[in-house]
Formats: structure tokens, C-alpha cells, sequence
């Protein structure tokens, strides 16, 4: 495979790379890291790229993989999962704020999700994946994707409710 038949099959799932890891890593700078290793491996397989059927999905596979074992080494420290991609200009100050306190409390109940479900949630929610490609990239029956993802979406919305409603009766 040539640069630039490389360019174009990855290239345009590079951002999706990014936000995954910068999902898992939290970090930018461990993101772009994770990004650049990522894009350096496939680059190194090349070769055997057109045997895969949909070399997205391997790639965020590989990027899951990798940011997962990155979160177990020694050299991540305090890393943890975080969302915070989600920007309004077009609101009030006070919806602004209420808006970014929902989500540092979405982001704190999903810091509590077991791994599976945080995954599940940001490829489907966030990355807006079919539950077969999810299925694929976490080696998952889509009936398990379901499930996982029903039971993450309603943790959130119970531990929300909760939150917004307390002291309320």
C-alpha cells in the first residue's frame, strides 16, 4: 500500500481515534500519543491492511487496546475517564453553567460505570456507532451491546435525576 492509499483510508477516522483515547486517557497530550502509536502500527501493517474488512473498526479496536493497557501500566499514574466535548455558545450564562454542571456530574457517574459500560456508551452515545461495529470492536454479541448500554444510560439518568432532585420531596 502506497501513502497515499494510506492517507485516504485512515485519515478521516483519525479525529475518531483521538476522541476515544482522549475519552480513556483524559489527558491531550496522552491522547495525541495514543493517536500518533496508533497510527504508527497501522502504518506498520500496512501490507496486510486491505485484509481486513473494515479498518476502522481494527483501528479503534487497536486504540482501545492500547489506551486500556496505557491506564494499567505503572506510567499512568492517576489518568481517568472523562467527557469534554461539549461547547453552546449560543445560550445564556446560566444555561451555560447549568449545562457544564450536568456535565461534570455526567462525567463523575461515568467515572463510576464499570469499563464496559463507559466503552459502550461513549461508542454508541458519543461516537454514534451501529451496535454491530461496537460488537466487532469490543468482540461483544450486539445483544450484550444492548444491554450494557441500557443499563449504563439508565445508571446515568437514575444517579442524574437523583442529583438534581435532592432535597426535593
Amino acid at each position: 500500500m502506497k501513502q497515499v492509499d494510506f492517507l485516504t483510508i485512515v485519515m478521516p477516522f483519525k479525529d475518531k481515534l483521538f476522541r476515544l483515547a482522549k475519552r480513556l486517557l483524559v489527558s491531550t497530550e496522552e491522547a495525541e500519543d495514543a493517536t500518533q502509536e496508533i497510527l504508527l502500527k497501522l502504518w506498520a501493517k500496512n501490507n496486510t491492511m486491505e485484509k481486513y474488512n473494515n479498518v476502522e473498526a481494527f483501528a479503534m479496536t487497536m486504540t482501545k487496546n492500547f489506551c486500556l493497557d496505557r491506564l494499567k501500566s505503572k506510567q499512568a499514574g492517576n489518568l481517568k475517564l472523562v467527557h469534554t466535548n461539549y461547547t453552546d455558545e449560543n445560550t445564556s450564562l446560566q444555561k451555560q453553567l447549568e449545562a457544564n454542571d450536568s456535565i461534570t456530574w455526567v462525567e463523575k457517574i461515568m467515572e463510576e460505570l464499570p469499563e464496559q459500560q463507559k466503552l459502550v456508551l461513549q461508542l454508541r452515545d458519543v461516537e454514534e456507532y451501529d451496535y454491530d461495529e461496537i460488537a466487532k470492536m469490543l468482540d461483544m454479541q450486539p445483544t450484550a451491546i444492548r444491554v450494557a448500554l441500557s443499563r449504563a444510560r439508565k445508571t446515568v439518568r437514575e444517579k442524574l435525576v437523583q442529583k438534581h432532585s435532592y432535597g426535593i420531596k
